[in-house]
């Protein structure tokens, strides 16, 4: 059985702004982007009851036997024997409701090219493939490839996440990218990044990047932010870019008001950005493997954040030195990176930092399965800046939650919740998916995704990419 962290009666009930955002317009995008006719389902308002609840929220803590009162999108009440006259009831019994995860680095528009790759041929693995048959994508295949990565978020339990796309072709790749986060019904922050291939020294979009801040405008579910390219100093490897390139092109972000992220290749970089007065709390660094102590006080100075994509990073070179981070104080969440080699499983992502931790630490560094819990949660809202409105069970704030079972052999007899989340579930447990009051996924089925469109969707612009590229 579940143990309960409270054994008071806990009611608590709220409102704020926030619940007068919760229907809104959807915004029409400057150009012409593919849609999939599937419509979002509506709102309603439901209690979710008799659930082990996990907060996240250090004023209310663990409730056993809790009910979430949702209406119009926003979570109204928590606590026990919640009264909701007229609302529908989804039952939690034998469930853990907690907050959706919140993936903070994930490259959508690479999903779709799974069937391409081979694990064991160097020349078709993500880099020759996403290279290959990155150029030639249409704005349609961008859709396709976001909306399929989406789907495959929901059936995993993530309710907001972080589109690093940094492959878009034009103004139009931006919307059709832009459509697909608003036609998916996640949360999320879409990083405008350059073309796959283009030269190092010419700049990204940066007319088109103010364009869309415009076209965004205050949508409550969808924010802008850029991916950089990487910065190696010299402006010479694939892909990178030099500290005067960088400047341009952040200043241009920052008096827009753009949060920034990159990928790190080591110490090197950090020195570099240092150097170059680049460093913020507005920046997320992403993969910290080969940094050193004084780079860990750097980003603890600057309050920069880091995410770390736990199943792919562990088969790199290096060490996976998020334990430092923690423990200097800097920021750290979990991201999916990409899911053609990897899974989208934020369940093994915090057993593999759990892992690693024990295998490199030796347990010197303490990260409890709470701490790892909250990192792909309410740390991810923090990192992304919308920890305002989800990340937590929190009166007032947006109904994005999720109810993972117990009942399945894997998970049966579990005595701690967060030990049972890091150590023992897995997507297969994930039973109902809430996002923004609207439910996407009951009972392990989608609502109204209609998957097997998108898949062949996808799998009729894998074809048509194979055949641009010559690739045999």
């Amino acid at each position: 059985m579940l143990k309960s962290k409270i054994d008071r009666r806990t009611v608590l009930a709220g409102t704020t702004a926030l619940s007068a955002a919760a229907i809104l317009p959807s915004h029409a995008s400057a150009q012409a982007a593919p849609s999939s006719g599937t419509s979002l389902p509506a709102r309603r308002e439901f209690v979710v009851r008799g659930a082990h609840l996990l907060t996240m929220d250090d004023r209310l803590g663990d409730i056993e036997n809790g009910d979430v009162h949702v209406r119009d999108g926003a979570i109204v009440a928590i606590g026990r024997g919640v009264q909701a006259p007229g609302a529908e009831t989804i039952d939690g019994k034998g469930m853990i409701c907690m907050p959706g995860f919140v993936d903070t680095h994930w490259h959508h528009w690479t999903t779709f090219l799974r069937p391409v790759m081979r694990a064991d041929d160097p020349k078709k693995t993500y880099f020759p493939v996403t290279f290959g048959l990155g150029v030639h994508y249409t704005p349609e295949d961008s859709y396709r490839a976001v909306r399929l990565g989406l789907a495959e978020a929901i059936s995993a339990g993530i309710t907001t996440t972080h589109n690093w796309a940094h492959n878009v072709r034009s103004p139009k790749h931006a919307d059709a990218e832009v459509q697909a986060m608003r036609d998916g019904g996640l949360r999320g922050r879409f990083a405008y990044g350059p073309a796959l291939g283009m030269p190092n020294d010419q700049p990204m979009d940066l007319a088109d990047m103010a364009r869309l801040k415009r076209d965004i405008g205050n949508d409550p579910m969808l924010t802008l932010g850029i991916c950089s390219r990487n910065i190696d100093g010299n402006n010479t490897s694939r892909g990178a870019i030099n500290g005067a390139m960088a400047k341009r092109e952040w200043s241009h972000a920052r008096e827009l008001g753009l949060p920034i992220t990159l990928h790190t290749s080591g110490s090197a970089s950090i020195q570099l950005l240092n150097k170059e007065d680049l460093l913020g709390p507005d920046v997320q660094l992403v993969h910290p493997l080969n940094t050193t102590a004084a780079d860990w006080e750097l980003l603890t100075k600057h309050r920069v954040h880091y995410s770390v994509s736990p199943l792919g990073e562990a088969g790199r070179s290096g060490e996976m030195q998020f334990p430092e981070l923690v423990q200097a104080g800097v920021m750290v969440s979990i991201s999916i990176d990409n899911v053609t080699a990897e899974r989208c499983d934020c369940f093994s992502c915090m057993h593999m930092m759990q892992t690693i931790n024990r295998h490199r630490t030796g347990g010197k560094v303490k990260i409890t399965t709470k701490q790892l819990v909250r990192m792909a949660t309410l740390g991810g809202a923090e990192d992304l800046g919308f920890d305002k409105v989800t990340g937590s069970l929190t009166p007032g704030k947006r109904a994005d939650l999720i109810l993972v079972r117990t009942d399945r052999p894997n998970m049966r007899m579990i005595g701690d919740p967060y030990d049972a989340l890091v150590q023992l579930a897995t997507p297969a447990d994930v039973d109902t998916v809430v996002a923004d009051g609207r439910v996407l996924l009951r009972k392990g089925e989608f609502t109204a995704l209609d998957f097997a469109k998108l898949e062949a969707d996808g799998a009729q612009s894998v074809a048509a990419l194979k055949a641009k590229a010559k690739w045999t």
